[in-house]
């Protein structure tokens, strides 16, 4: 286990963030962009799953998804979420808590048009977390959707976009021997400012 220095933390968690994520993109060989996404329905039965994050500014952090997917209704029914980032390689973790809303139309039609093509493709293909009945059904489905843009651009669903989660609070944690780990939560106050804690481990 490797002995890690004990970090003074920034008055601004973003950046601390970039820094962290910069450390991340070097070191990590399988996508470093992964992260859990917890949400929950009304009635509080929770949910997770892996996206991936797309960007990350001073207004949150961005990921894309099918808006008819099972974290989307979950979502609109409460637009509250959590993001979990993990990378043991560089021993650290990130959780951050938020507030969901959807991207505005201009930018998820700009990320859109930057997918790959194939991936346009399966976006429209896709009716995500209904049952299918086989793997061949969505195969065809793909090759319609195919016929039906060749030779031309493919446009976004509107049934597909992005989601901005705000945080209201984010907390660093870094691997420490025997368990004495370094954690720090920096929670957003009234004014805008952040007010910083350091953590029991």
């Amino acid at each position: 286990m490797t002995n890690l220095p004990n970090p003074a933390p920034e008055q601004d968690p973003i950046n601390r963030f970039r820094e962290v994520f910069k450390l991340a993109q070097e070191k990590v060989t399988v996508d470093p962009t992964a992260m859990t996404l917890a949400t929950c329905t009304k009635d509080g039965y929770p949910s997770a799953r892996i996206v991936l994050l797309k960007d990350v500014s001073h207004q949150g952090f961005v990921f894309f998804t099918n808006y008819h997917s099972r974290k989307s209704r979950e979502m609109e029914q409460n637009p509250r979420a959590a993001l979990c980032f993990y990378w043991p390689e560089i021993n650290q973790q990130i959780r951050v808590e938020g507030t969901i809303s959807k991207l505005a139309n201009r930018d998820s039609d700009a990320y859109f048009q930057s997918r790959p093509r194939l991936s346009q493709v399966g976006a429209w293909a896709s009716d995500q977390s209904q049952p299918l009945r086989s793997r061949q059904e969505l195969l065809a489905r793909v090759a319609d959707i195919e016929k039906k843009y060749e030779d031309q651009p493919v446009p976004r669903p509107s049934f597909w976009g992005g989601y901005l989660l705000r945080p209201s609070a984010i907390e660093f944690w870094i691997n420490g021997e025997f368990r004495l780990h370094d954690r720090f939560v920096y929670s957003l106050e009234q004014d805008g400012t952040w007010f910083v804690q350091r953590l029991n481990p």
